[in-house]
């Protein structure tokens, strides 16, 4: 990878005081050289430049990390080409992800791409629809969408992915409006546990992320 692209990881961990060790950032690049090498045969990203990789796609994953603590399973929603699934296992080794999707050439890059990074990622070709015994998908710590659908839509269907104690995400952009997502989540029986807005150091682009827990 280029300068740029070691640049803007490196601006996008220090802005958000991202802790991921040394040793696993090795990890992020390859994952990054991957998906753009596989990228150039299969529609997998519409974004190309290294730096914006980094910023647009590894920084805007590794975002989730204070989301995690105390997690140690993800399963991410329509997650494309693994994101922001894998770029956490990148980060973080003790976390065991498992990432669906319905288009089988981004479930195989991310099995391909998981077994050449030696990440803790497991890849299930499946559309979910709120059925995990039928679906094979586990119930985790944390269930993330990075873009799948409206927070409407996203938090029914997720929710029931949920383990008991754990944090439904949302990866939003300029619109997360705290009241709208607070009745959204009391709908399903979700409190609103945090709402973090953020701007990408590089780009200025705006992005939040929404958490809820189940009522107790």
């Amino acid at each position: 990878m280029d300068r740029a692209f070691h640049e803007a990881l490196g601006l996008g961990l220090d802005t958000f005081r991202l802790a991921v060790p040394p040793e696993r950032l090795p990890l992020l690049e390859r994952f990054a050289d991957r998906l753009l090498v596989w990228n150039r045969k299969v529609n997998l990203t519409r974004i190309t430049a290294p730096a914006e990789v980094a910023e647009k796609h590894l920084v805007d994953a590794l975002l989730l990390l204070p989301s995690l603590d105390g997690a140690r399973t993800v399963l991410d929603v329509g997650s494309g080409a693994g994101i922001p699934g894998v770029p956490l296992a990148c980060a973080r080794a003790d976390l065991a992800v498992t990432c669906c999707d319905s288009v089988a050439k981004k479930v195989a890059f991310v099995k391909a791409v998981a077994a050449e990074l030696a990440v803790d990622v497991r890849a299930v070709a499946v559309r979910a629809d709120g059925d995990p015994e039928r679906e094979r998908l586990p119930r985790a710590d944390a269930v993330v969408s990075r873009a799948l659908a409206d927070p409407e839509v996203w938090v029914p269907l997720g929710v029931r992915y949920l383990a008991d104690g754990g944090v439904l995400l949302a990866m939003l952009g300029r619109d997360a409006d705290r009241g709208r997502l607070e009745a959204i989540g009391r709908d399903s029986g979700l409190v609103l546990e945090r709402l973090d807005t953020f701007e990408l150091p590089v780009s200025r682009s705006a992005r939040a992320i929404a958490a809820w827990r189940r009522a107790a």
